[in-house]
């Protein structure tokens, strides 16, 4: 429980803080635009690149040695190992975030104080979290990105949890199914996914690859629902993954132009809340792993929807709020454009 506990809390911290420093990395070097996709693609790669390598290892190793008892409640070997060796990885990611990282502080004072926000008195510890709601309730595009990447994240989490009961349910009279060998196929269609992100994207806008993948996804449940065979369903399983592996760089895209930068973090952990919601909910009520499915598909068919009209509003032109206009120009280049607007206007005629 404990251990789950940090889970929930680092989790907020990978899927929020870390992406807010990429965004505002990505700001403060000047980098072109086009930059941004493209990072989120490779980082998608490399992360799908990794979980290969730890799927096959923790295969590898779940099965050196039965499950012993130790002394007492302590055991080891078995399905403990890769626990065990999870531990490595983690100290090994604090150690280079301390040494390799710089802070990232967000916005400065005196950009605030430019901006007419005072920054006097001590805030409330909820004070961001509560600023960051009333922005997302007041921004349809802000909400809409929210409800979107809650629906299919949540649709994500199910699908972890439901994939191994169902592939023993489809293999009722063999034996386990080599789920490290299993894992790492996923993966290995992640990494397609998002190399198939990095070339498409040089043609469409994200908001309308967002429309078919949410699309594509909720037919790959469809597909697992149907439970025709264990074969059919396995690849639709692998297609769901393929969606999974473009939908965190398109995702990050999007969030990265609408979500205003001084409230970037706040916003992100808000996004979780209905996220975790979906989880618990799905985990309580016990579902069977084709309501489970079909569940999916249902969610991934309304972000469809969603996306469709998000992807009208921002590739229209349309723009619901200011701050759109501040997350995706720079600060930098404002202040160019109203020097260049200065100077023109103090030349002689």
């Amino acid at each position: 429980m404990v251990g789950r506990l940090l889970g929930g809390v680092s989790t907020s911290l990978l899927f929020s803080v870390f992406e807010a420093w990429l965004i505002k990395a990505h700001s403060d070097a000047d980098l072109p635009k086009q930059c941004l996709p493209k990072s989120f693609s490779w980082a998608a790669f490399g992360n799908s690149a990794v979980a290969i390598f730890a799927g096959l290892i923790a295969e590898k190793i779940a099965s050196a040695g039965p499950l012993t008892q130790v002394t007492g409640n302590i055991y080891r070997g078995g399905y403990l190992n890769p626990f065990d060796l999870s531990i490595l990885a983690l100290v090994s990611c604090a150690v280079g975030a301390h040494f390799l990282w710089e802070e990232n502080y967000g916005a400065r004072s005196d950009d605030n104080e430019n901006n007419g926000h005072s920054n006097e008195g001590p805030n409330r510890w909820y004070t961001s979290l509560q600023n960051a709601f009333t922005t997302t309730w007041r921004n349809k595009e802000i909400l809409l990105c929210g409800i979107i990447s809650s629906l299919f994240e949540g649709s994500m989490y199910i699908f972890v949890f439901m994939w191994t009961p169902l592939l023993k349910q489809l293999n009722k009279d063999a034996e386990d199914p080599p789920f490290g060998l299993i894992f790492a196929t996923f993966m290995v269609c992640c990494m397609t996914g998002s190399s198939l992100f990095s070339i498409v994207v040089e043609k469409f806008p994200v908001e309308k690859l967002g429309i078919v993948i949410f699309g594509v996804g909720s037919v790959a449940f469809v597909i697992v629902a149907l439970e025709i065979n264990d074969t059919t369903a396995f690849l639709g399983m692998n297609l769901f993954e393929v969606c999974v592996g473009m939908y965190f760089p398109i995702m990050g895209t999007m969030k990265g132009g609408i979500v205003p930068e001084d409230k970037r973090a706040a916003i992100y952990n808000l996004y979780r809340i209905p996220l975790n919601l979906i989880v618990v909910i799905s985990l309580l009520t016990h579902l069977e792993a084709q309501t489970a499915s079909m569940l999916n598909a249902t969610m991934l068919a309304i972000a469809t929807v969603l996306q469709i009209i998000l992807s009208n509003q921002r590739v229209g032109g349309i723009r619901s709020s200011p701050t759109n206009v501040r997350s995706s120009t720079s600060e930098q280049e404002l202040s160019k454009m109203l020097g260049e607007e200065k100077e023109l206007l103090a030349e002689p005629v």
